[in-house]
């Protein structure tokens, strides 16, 4: 059989080179082209645009800075920083156009409905970005001045060699609009990150435990009403007649057994004890002894990985193979685990039929989804007519620190429960 796996102990994902930027100019020449007529007309419009820019700043500072004293100091300031935002939307729209500085947008504010006036106020308060564009416009006043008349009087007077000069100040206002105007794209990606993947863990977090209430409430509850129910009419005939008593008994015995079979099935549903106390190669060898197709399991860890990380990785690869058992058609399927670079990699192929998709109603979204809200990574290649392969990455996390983490957690927790 083909080898299913990339060698194991190489990341899946791998940082590609940075590409080459493709908003760098050309080189300054003599002659007058167009890049050097645009940056011109740039370096001519930095006096009247900075000088509108300051003006709407300084006041906007002044007034809302001024009446915070009062009800209306605040909303004054917020709505200030957002037309800060408009400017330098308007600022990065001219440097795209006349120096070709290609420069995202910033994600808008996350306002939401729900929640409220004064947490929206305190958001657009502090916007990073508006308060940004309040320094760029505070510093582009001079500095348009600046380049206004070396650029009206190099026209005149230094025009054979205007092409470098201009290059020389356009470069600089290249420099300004990047460090200033540019989204802070890692933190930005990160906060919007981390606010979907917050919903994500509390979504699931329900889900579970309405599971777990289900479960509950439909099987092992459902038996034990029975048990009680039976063996109060056992009790009530045990002296009338002791052979119907007798058989109650044996019935409520059953219903004790299959009411503790439940109950483990429950308890392994939520964290098996065969991964507490052996870990994944013997958790993973247990949930493939169950698949419906012969399951090849490798896992080349040297150490354990952190418990919430090893619970992760367990469900993700047991959901897997039922989804193998049950829509892959598949003869054969293997899993293979390992750890680089400070990742959790695992990978789950089969030869089925394949067509598989985060959109197949398979639970694969969900397991995505799971896996991103931990920064971790879920990847589908399920070409029709197969075969299928699904790799997920977990960030990795020593078991150790994360025992003394909890550790020191329940050391707080009983020091609180003393005082």
């Amino acid at each position: 059989m083909t080898e299913p796996f990339p060698t194991p102990g190489t990341p899946v994902t791998a940082a590609a080179a940075p590409a080459e930027r493709g908003d760098r100019p050309p080189p300054a020449r003599f002659a007058y082209d167009a890049h050097t007529w645009k940056e011109i007309a740039h370096l001519l419009a930095n006096l009247p645009v900075s000088l509108v820019g300051f003006v709407y700043t300084v006041t906007m500072l002044f007034t809302g800075a001024g009446l915070t004293v009062t009800v209306i100091g605040f909303p004054l300031l917020a709505l200030g920083l957002m037309g800060s935002r408009l400017l330098g939307r308007l600022e990065r729209a001219r440097a795209r156009k006349l120096l070709g500085v290609r420069v995202d947008e910033p994600s808008r504010l996350p306002l939401r409905s729900r929640e409220g006036f004064w947490p929206h106020l305190w958001m657009a308060v502090r916007d990073p970005v508006g308060w940004r564009t309040v320094l760029y416009e505070l510093i582009r006043l001079p500095w348009g001045i600046a380049t206004f008349v070396v650029t009206l009087t190099g026209l005149f007077v230094l025009w054979p060699v205007l092409p470098f000069i201009v290059r020389g100040l356009a470069n600089a206002d290249r420099a300004m609009v990047r460090g200033l105007l540019s989204p802070s794209d890692e933190l930005e990606r990160r906060i919007a990150e981390l606010e979907s993947d917050r919903g994500v863990v509390v979504d699931t977090a329900a889900a579970d435990l309405r599971r777990i209430e289900r479960d509950l409430h439909d099987g092992a509850q459902a038996r034990l009403v029975n048990l009680a129910m039976g063996l109060g009419l056992a009790k009530e005939k045990l002296l009338e007649d002791p052979d119907a008593a007798a058989t109650m008994v044996a019935e409520a015995h059953g219903e004790v057994k299959l009411a503790l079979q439940e109950l483990r099935d429950l308890a392994r549903g939520i964290h098996p004890a065969v991964l507490t106390d052996r870990g994944l190669d013997a958790a993973l060898s247990s949930v493939a002894s169950r698949c419906t197709v012969p399951v090849k399991v490798t896992v080349d860890l040297d150490e354990r990985p952190a418990a919430a990380i090893e619970g992760i990785a367990y469900f993700t690869v047991s959901e897997l193979l039922q989804n193998v058992s049950k829509h892959s058609r598949a003869r054969s399927a293997a899993v293979d685990v390992w750890r680089s670079e400070g990742r959790l990699l695992m990978q789950v192929w089969d030869d089925g039929r394949g067509g598989a998709s985060l959109d197949g109603g398979t639970g694969m979204r969900g397991l995505a989804d799971r896996l991103g809200a931990v920064d971790g990574l879920f990847v589908v290649e399920s070409p029709e007519g197969g075969p299928t392969t699904v790799t997920a990455e977990l960030p990795w996390r020593d078991r150790s620190g994360a025992l003394a983490e909890d550790a020191r957690g329940a050391g707080k927790a009983s020091v609180r429960g003393r005082r």
